[in-house]
């Protein structure tokens, strides 16, 4: 017996307890891997200084259309893809070039608990900036290097984008219908599973500092990460010694656990066991079906898959996806529709769940941003959403002062320096 579902998450409350209350993180990423790190961590309440490059800042400032338009209605520097990743942050541009910019640097990480980069291996430690050259000065700092393929390996000097990583790790090769190119996710699902990687390796990390003193250097790279999230895929081939081939949307272990094309739209079914498959067929008006010696069991319709869709199909096609979605529901089969995105937005479950999110706009007032939410749901400690993803370099006065104590006068002779870039 499923016990009733708890109550919908509350929303965040002002002021409540933060799990990482008191961490201060200096981001020194890019793009998409390390960026969804620091903001899952700022979610969770750490202090988040992101440091960008003058002019530019992070790459995906330009990755649009679209983007956010500022008050004349022109595109601002926020595209749709920096608001994904850069949620509860604060932005500095430092020019890591300059000597002062590298002092500003060394100076903000000899105060922080995290540093979390992706730079090629060896570019921070040529401008005196590499874990080496800052544990000396703060030893308990735990430092976090993410990259394409790792610190060593014939690949390790190679430039990892998700694109190549996903090609290169594997799961291209098992994504994709039987008889067409192989496909990519259509998300950047390498990035955002190692900088899942790399918070969970930063708390563990931070746990054995907080009981030793002791910082160290962990890193993470996209290669490492798709490789361990082939999971069965991999293992099958180990098991077995066979590649496994693209299937499409059936499953390689588990049957019938696909797409079916219904009366109007796409309806998936996903039978997980035995018990379910009886129910299925009974709900399908086919209950005999759930009998027969070629189905009866997960391995026999597996490869009997053929077989079964063939007699499957032309029922399934009879009524409309919402017509089998209710039925199946009501048989405690596990199926649904293939929602667009648009429509898995508007969803009334994922508004209930607090999963799409508004923020009051960085560049034009009165307006909001609609963001994705976090999907942690901690009880004691709950996700903010405090900071909407900043502008480059709107927090640089803010930062200096509250985290080094820098006066006007002080920030205008770092400007002078260069610390910031060519002056304006």
């Amino acid at each position: 017996m499923v016990d009733a579902a708890p109550a919908a998450p509350a929303a965040p409350v002002p002021g409540s307890p933060r799990s990482l209350a008191g961490l201060t993180i200096l981001d020194l990423t890019r793009v998409l891997a390390g960026p969804s790190a620091t903001q899952l961590m700022g979610d969770l309440g750490a202090r988040v200084i992101k440091v960008e490059r003058p002019g530019s800042g992070d790459d995906t400032r330009a990755w649009g259309p679209p983007f956010v338009p500022d008050e004349t209605g022109a595109p601002s520097d926020l595209s749709a893809y920096f608001l994904a990743a850069n949620r509860n942050k604060r932005s500095i541009a430092i020019d890591l070039a300059s000597e002062a910019g590298a002092g500003l640097v060394r100076d903000l990480a000899a105060r922080a608990d995290v540093v979390i980069e992706n730079y090629k291996p060896g570019d921070l430690a040529r401008r005196g900036l590499g874990y080496e050259d800052l544990r000396a000065v703060k030893p308990d700092l735990v430092w976090c290097s993410i990259t394409g393929f790792g610190h060593d390996g014939p690949y390790a000097e190679r430039i990892g984008y998700d694109f190549l990583v996903q090609a290169m790790g594997g799961i291209m090769s098992i994504t994709g219908e039987p008889d067409g190119e192989p496909m990519k996710v259509g998300v950047g699902i390498s990035d955002l599973m190692c900088g899942m990687y790399a918070v969970v390796g930063i708390l563990a990390a931070l746990r054995h500092r907080d009981a030793t003193g002791e910082g160290q250097f962990l890193e993470v790279s996209l290669y490492d990460t798709q490789i361990s999230w082939l999971v069965n895929a991999a293992t099958n081939t180990l098991v077995s010694g066979r590649a496994p081939r693209r299937l499409g949307n059936r499953h390689p272990n588990i049957a019938p656990y696909q797409t079916y094309r219904a009366a109007d739209g796409h309806l998936v079914v996903a039978v997980g066991n035995d018990a379910q498959f009886r129910r299925f067929c009974a709900a399908l008006g086919v209950p005999d079906l759930a009998q027969d010696p070629r189905f009866a069991t997960n391995a026999g319709r597996l490869a009997q898959l053929d077989a079964l869709n063939a007699l499957l199909d032309p029922i399934i096609v009879g009524d409309t996806v919402a017509g089998w979605g209710a039925r199946l529901e009501a048989a405690q089969v596990p199926a649904g529709p293939v929602a667009s995105v648009p429509e898995a937005l508007a969803d009334p479950h994922t508004r209930a769940r607090g999963m799409v999110i508004e923020m009051p706009s960085p560049v034009v007032d009165g307006e909001v941003l609609s963001l994705l939410g976090n999907p942690l749901k901690l009880r004691a400690t709950p996700v903010s959403y405090d900071r909407a993803p900043p502008p480059l370099g709107a927090d640089r006065d803010a930062v200096l002062a509250e985290v080094l104590g820098l006066d006007a006068e002080a920030i205008a002779t770092l400007a002078r320096a260069g610390a910031f870039g060519p002056e304006t």
